[in-house]
């Protein structure tokens, strides 16, 4: 089951149109290509985390 990209109701899988308010809804092959770009986008953001220095770098240092 899936959602309508326009108003939000519950489609079922496969839905070319929504039968509550008509709008198109994007076909298989575009939503693979968008769960693969969110796939990268979340590697690289772990990526990019996992480079940051750990801690606190406004914490202050005491001797």
């Amino acid at each position: 089951m899936g959602f309508c990209i326009n108003c939000g109701q519950q489609l079922h899988d496969g839905t070319r149109f929504c039968r509550f308010c008509g709008n198109q809804q994007p076909g298989e092959q575009l939503l693979q290509r968008l769960r693969i770009e969110a796939q990268q986008i979340q590697a690289m953001r772990m990526q990019m985390q996992s480079q940051q220095p750990q801690g606190n770098p406004y914490q202050q240092r005491r001797w």
